[in-house]
């Protein structure tokens, strides 16, 4: 924040500026800031909503990348010898959030939180159940055309269990999280930094169980995950629905809203009858959430997140089919993925520690600069030497695997300063609308390879993803000075409170 219009005294000045500065960065502690809020619930039952709150989100995770994981092994099982079908059936995935995350994120923030949930797991559940049920038709058929018609079907049941994804993960991560922190008074950094941790455990060891049973057989691999999916169902549901009945606070109240907000909220989401609210009726709708994204505090910082998304500098398909044309084999990749992911995991521990001392503003701006230092290293050997050799592919390694920690404690940072600075009555909508950006810089990736398919030229869609990580520090740097007026600042283990006495009474600050 800028003072040096204010004409104030110094004694003046110095207070405001102190006061100031302790709101925005949390370095210096008021009264409130040491006042815990009232623990609403006991601290056995707390533990209880954690724990069936964690056994929800990890049914929820673990279903959901067996699945994402599972198809493509599956859809490479029914059409060998080419990857035309699985790059289909995955664009046309991520292009269903795109069109719809923010309309269905609308939805989410109408809807009653428990009945929100509950619709986003039978609806993420429904679609694999029947999926499994035609895949194991179209591996038993010799007909082309039905094989056709059910890969049809399967890209349509897919992109519903993506958006039934969606739903989940921004009323449970972006909305349900907040309340039931303050409910129960644990640190939201830390409730945010444990379902994150679920989260790549899951995607570390979902991946791996189906890849060993599709080892063995592809019809027990599909059967296996009808039947995990089926038989989480009711746990799910009903663990959910516990959480819901010991917080109190989860019961949603109308917002308040000011004449504004009605106006842009009738001029966005009126409909002409209860029908017709379910789909988006006008190109003024679709774009109002995307406009409302836009102008909110937090663009900035959601944007440089969603920036992230364009990469290929991850142990995902792209990058290991470099890895093995470099000469390294099948298990050494699978450990090179296993110290990825403990580096991604060490970032979750990381970031509430560094957010508990220095804020999440200046923690986010950390965590994105060790990111983009990592990825430029890796990026700058490209340059320099041939990328079929092995010290180029072991700096990518390294570069990648390091620049994890920054990654996901970004990503804590950003969710932590939405979940502050998005009002209720538009959490949900904003984190789909984010989500939806996420999966168009995702399908960019995706693009960068297909223009550059070969090995050999791996090295320009490296480039191109350590260009996203520069912009979204750009992106990040102009969010922070917006919102601090700077970009660095003398913390009190430096004297912090002399040196801004004395800038203070220079008339520099």
């Amino acid at each position: 924040m800028d003072f040096e219009s204010r004409p104030l005294e110094p004694s003046r000045r110095l207070s405001e500026s102190i006061s100031t500065i302790n709101a925005s960065s949390n370095l210096l502690p008021t009264s409130a800031d040491d006042a815990s809020p009232p623990n609403d619930i006991p601290a056995p039952e707390a533990r209880s909503v954690l724990t069936r709150l964690y056994i929800s989100h990890t049914l929820s995770t673990w279903n959901s990348r067996m699945f994402e994981f599972g198809a493509v092994l599956f859809l490479a099982s029914i059409f060998p010898g080419t990857l035309l079908y699985a790059s289909i059936y995955a664009l046309v995935r991520a292009f269903s959030a795109v069109a719809l995350s923010s309309w269905l994120g609308a939805q989410v923030d109408r809807s009653d939180r428990l009945v929100a949930v509950r619709h986003s797991i039978v609806w993420q559940r429904v679609p694999v159940a029947v999926s499994c049920l035609c895949f194991v038709a179209t591996v038993s058929t010799d007909s082309w055309a039905l094989t056709i018609t059910l890969f049809v079907v399967q890209g349509l049941l897919a992109c519903m269990e993506k958006l039934a994804a969606t739903a989940n993960t921004v009323a449970v991560e972006r909305d349900w999280a907040i309340v039931i922190s303050d409910s129960i008074n644990v640190p939201r950094q830390d409730l945010n930094a444990s379902m994150r941790r679920i989260d790549l455990f899951c995607k570390l060891l979902a991946p791996v169980f189906i890849s060993l049973i599709d080892s063995i057989s592809t019809r027990s691999a599909i059967w296996t995950v009808f039947t995990l999916n089926t038989a989480s169902v009711l746990v799910e549901y009903m663990a959910i629905a516990q959480v819901y009945q010991s917080v109190p606070a989860l019961t949603k109240t109308q917002a308040p809203t000011t004449q504004a907000d009605d106006t842009n909220s009738e001029t966005a989401y009126h409909s002409q009858d209860n029908a017709s609210r379910k789909i988006p009726h006008s190109v003024s709708e679709t774009l109002a959430p995307w406009k409302e994204y836009i102008a909110s505090p937090v663009f900035l910082a959601s944007f440089a997140l969603s920036l992230l998304y364009l990469t290929v500098l991850s142990f995902g398909a792209t990058m290991t089919t470099y890895l093995l044309d470099t000469g390294f084999t099948s298990l050494q990749v699978s450990y090179m993925r296993i110290g990825a992911v403990a580096a991604e995991i060490s970032g979750t521990w990381t970031a509430p520690i560094i957010m508990n001392r220095i804020g999440p503003i200046r923690s986010g701006l950390w965590f994105l600069n060790w990111q983009f230092v990592c990825v430029a290293g890796a990026a700058v050997a490209f340059v320099g030497w041939d990328s079929s050799s092995r010290f180029v592919a072991g700096t990518l390694i390294a570069g990648v695997a390091l620049s994890r920690v920054g990654l996901w404690g970004f990503d804590l940072s950003v969710q932590f300063l939405v979940q502050e600075n998005i009002q209720e009555h538009a959490r949900a909508r904003f984190s789909a609308t984010e989500m939806a950006l996420q999966n168009v810089f995702e399908m960019l990736s995706f693009a960068s390879t297909i223009a550059f398919p070969l090995p050999a030229q791996f090295g320009y869609p490296v480039m191109i993803s350590s260009g996203a990580v520069a912009v979204a520090a750009v992106c990040f740097a102009a969010y922070v000075r917006k919102e601090r007026g700077h970009l660095l600042h003398r913390s009190r283990c430096m004297g912090g409170d002399k040196v801004l006495y004395r800038a203070v009474e220079s008339g520099s600050v």
